[in-house]
């Protein structure tokens, strides 16, 4: 997606009303788990609102719940005064919720965990639609094979340095099959490993522990990160492996007068082996005022193609080419696609708390961050808009089981306390504790958000995990399909 990603929301209201709905979607989900689970265990629910604050409009059922929609769109909540009072935030009525009688422990678990299992569910109709249907994607997303290592990479000051990669040896070709212990099976885990990774020497310098694959010859190489790019985030220059074809040819460009044709592969530059797009692109770049013998597979046979010196010397662009990799369709089952989403929760709880990570909470992304997120997958189809959906709801169901106060996982912590101390837990200090939080959580959200509208000036609106350099062709989630993500 070129151009700023603001001026592609506004110039695109429906892809923005796409991204609200499936994020409202998912919180009502949420919380219809806890009501039907409520209802379920015969609690009281005075209130279902999607959103926080005062309430926009809403109608009372015949059990007595009012259902709304409020003002603040920073999630909902259903109002169990049995479970915990929130006081005002909730419409909640502390007299009417002493006058109740009390909710048993096993009502109280299941009550708050029942949003979280609803997210799973949800999340597992969505995977097995994917699972069925079959999710584009490309041969370099499908990949440990590295295709190229950058001789340098820019850091986050702009100095350009020699790419860790390239000072620890690694060479093109060499497969990674796992990075610090923990295999890899696709590129976005090498991604996601390297990114998220707390590896340091005891001298306090960044490592991570690359087990390859070379000639069939197990091979381990200790490489260490630099800080790229505005986000500050951990790079060592390599790119995956795949297949690099020619998509399109602007007819009187340089590229159509050396002879190039839609669905020409490029073998080799100059007798040099291309294993994939940041190889070309390397190679383009190192060459720029060089002629150029481009080595082609075209219907089955060997061809060769002349580029006369400087034709890339404005950028590969210049050729009036379009380059793509193979794309290929995926069919991961439910089972995994859900596992996978998990562990990349468990990795970035995990990298906020280490002190020796780069991974901070100006690096996650908050209300705006995602909406943006839903609306840059819906231009790659429908299938994109439910991987990002699916993200979203496995990530409220690991954050809202955190034992934090407010959250679902706080109330259960509250509830067992009280069940280990046979009496329940004062109530002023359960409002203050959840008050506290509410203003903490908000505070966050700000933070976040406040960095969300940066990254959306910058033209990416995702997280630096998720930040991959964008295929249009090939229409896989989250937002695009990485050709390639480079870490």
């Amino acid at each position: 997606m070129s151009g700023s990603i603001l001026e592609f929301l506004l110039a695109n209201p429906l892809s923005l009303l796409v991204a609200v709905f499936f994020l409202g979607l998912s919180i009502l989900v949420h919380e219809l788990g806890h009501y039907l689970a409520a209802r379920w265990r015969g609690m009281i629910a005075p209130r279902f609102s999607i959103g926080l604050g005062p309430k926009i409009c809403g109608w009372t059922d015949k059990h007595g719940t009012e259902f709304c929609l409020s003002w603040i769109p920073l999630g909902g909540y259903v109002a169990l005064p049995q479970l915990a009072d929130m006081g005002e935030l909730e419409g909640g009525d502390a007299a009417a919720a002493k006058a109740l009688p009390p909710a048993r422990y096993l009502d109280k678990v299941i009550v708050s965990a029942a949003g979280a299992v609803f997210n799973v569910l949800f999340a597992f109709v969505l995977a097995t639609i994917i699972w069925q249907v079959g999710e584009p994607s490309s041969a370099t997303a499908q990949t440990t094979t590295i295709g190229h290592v950058a001789p340098t990479i820019t850091l986050s000051d702009n100095r350009a340095v020699p790419s860790p990669a390239s000072e620890a040896g690694m060479l093109p070709g060499d497969i990674i099959r796992s990075i610090d212990g923990r295999p890899v099976a696709v590129w976005d885990d090498v991604v996601q490993a390297l990114v998220m990774g707390a590896g340091r020497t005891d001298d306090g310098r960044r490592s991570a522990a690359f087990g390859l694959e070379r000639n069939g010859q197990p091979l381990v190489l200790t490489v260490h990160p630099q800080l790229a790019s505005d986000e500050k985030i951990r790079r060592v220059g390599i790119s995956a492996a795949g297949p690099v074809l020619v998509d399109t040819v602007a007819p009187g460009s340089k590229g159509a007068k050396a002879g190039l044709r839609p669905g020409d592969t490029v073998e080799a530059i100059n007798g040099t082996r291309i294993l994939g797009p940041g190889a070309l692109d390397g190679f383009f770049t190192a060459n720029k005022t060089q002629p150029l013998t481009l080595t082609l597979r075209r219907d089955g046979a060997s061809v060769e193609v002349l580029l006369p010196a400087g034709s890339t010397g404005e950028g590969t662009e210049a050729l009036g080419v379009e380059w793509i990799t193979q794309r290929v369709t995926i069919h991961v089952d439910p089972f995994r696609q859900l596992v996978g989403q998990f562990k990349a929760a468990y990795r970035t709880i995990w990298s906020l708390i280490n002190p020796n990570s780069d991974i901070g909470l100006s690096k996650m992304s908050g209300p705006i961050g995602i909406i943006t997120v839903f609306a840059a997958a819906s231009v790659s189809g429908f299938l994109a808009v439910l991987s990002v959906t699916i993200l979203i709801n496995v990530a409220l169901a690991v954050f809202n089981l955190l034992p934090i106060p407010v959250l679902d996982g706080g109330h259960i912590v509250f509830a067992t306390i009280a069940k280990l101390r046979g009496r329940p837990l004062p109530l002023n200090i359960v409002a203050s504790l959840q008050m506290t939080f509410v203003v903490l959580l908000l505070s966050m959200m700000l933070y976040v958000s406040a960095h969300d509208v940066r990254r959306i000036s910058r033209g990416d609106p995702r997280p630096p995990a998720e930040q991959k350099q964008p295929d249009p062709k090939s229409p896989a989630a989250p937002a695009a399909e990485p050709v390639p993500a480079k870490p």
